[in-house]
């Protein structure tokens, strides 16, 4: 049995992972055009995108804090 594990390198933690993910998952319900190829499911399609790197969380600029 070969288990797949995903590299998360660019994300810190898996909150962090979930959060991007999620937030993608979302514009991509409403209709975004998806990064990547892969499964149907648009859940899963969000979570490849962040894994390839290809979605990355924003960080906020100093002025925004």
């Amino acid at each position: 049995m070969t288990v797949k594990v995903s590299d998360r390198s660019e994300i810190r933690n898996a909150f962090e992972f979930v959060t991007v993910a999620g937030a993608r998952a979302r514009q991509l319900l409403e209709g975004c055009t998806p990064k990547t190829t892969g499964s149907a499911k648009l859940a899963r399609l969000a979570q490849a995108e962040v894994t390839e790197g290809k979605v990355r969380k924003l960080q906020p600029e100093a002025d925004d804090r």
